[in-house]
């Protein structure tokens, strides 16, 4: 299986993609989240993903670095669907605001020819579970501070995803020895007050650290993050990584792939 990254910023600088991914079970794929734009096109492409190979979509919440970029993903599979280049259907799954939001975006922008009844609208819940990709995806109130946001486990917690805030304590015990544990990290614990990421309601190294120690994690991937520093940011959260956690540490760059 690999996880393939698509974008490893957040919403403030376009320096980066904003975080998205896609994992790859065989022939599957399972795209999350889409960033912020038409630029989502490129990633894919770049990734040697065929959009049309897609049928399975999460968005994690409807903050514009996480939705609009499926808006694009949704017209090019719709035009799919309509010239006869995609096969079956296609299944977003999300909160009831989440969809609320792009069944909204797409009946304001999009020709009525592209308004295709194989779209399909998944509202997800707390706990529910989904056989997704031949995966077993079980989704979960992050308990945001911002606007409504899931996340989800794969597999009885081999992965969790935590989308862009920290895991809060209250679910900690659902996911003890996750082996993968992806967590926003804005900054370094040594730029806390140059960012101030806790107003953003957004974690350090040294934040996702302890998360990732507090449930057993094997393996922490860390991104969401600040751009600023680009050019050392793998190197630099890595070293600062190392001082509070012991597992695998992953800091990876757009366009990465990890092996799962």
């Amino acid at each position: 299986m690999e996880l393939i990254v698509l974008g490893t910023g957040n919403g403030g600088d376009p320096l980066c993609y904003n975080t998205c991914f896609c994992l790859k079970n065989n022939s599957q794929h399972f795209l999350v989240d889409g960033g912020g734009g038409n630029q989502i096109l490129l990633q894919l492409k770049d990734a040697k993903i065929n959009i049309y190979d897609i049928h399975n979509i999460f968005i994690s919440h409807n903050h514009p670095d996480h939705i609009l970029g499926i808006i694009w993903v949704l017209k090019r599979i719709c035009g799919g669907m309509r010239k006869g280049k995609y096969d079956g259907n296609c299944y977003i799954y999300a909160s009831d605001e989440t969809i609320h939001a792009i069944r909204t975006m797409r009946d304001l922008l999009f020709d009525k020819k592209n308004i295709i009844d194989r779209v399909k609208f998944i509202e997800v819940t707390d706990n529910e579970e989904q056989k997704i990709c031949d995966m077993d995806i079980k989704f979960f109130d992050i308990k945001a501070t911002k606007a409504k946001q899931f996340g989800f486990s794969m597999n009885n917690n081999f992965l969790v995803f935590t989308g862009d805030e920290p895991l809060v304590k209250e679910n900690f015990s659902k996911f003890k020895d996750c082996k993968w544990l992806l967590h926003n990290t804005f900054c370094l614990e040594s730029d806390r007050e140059k960012f101030n990421p806790h107003k953003m309601s957004h974690s350090t190294v040294k934040d996702s650290c302890d998360v990732a120690n507090e449930i057993g994690a094997k393996n922490i991937i860390m991104w969401h993050t600040e751009m600023k520093s680009l050019e050392t940011r793998k190197q630099n959260y890595t070293n600062e990584a190392k001082h509070f956690f012991d597992g695998n540490i992953y800091v990876p760059d757009d366009l990465e792939i990890i092996e799962l």
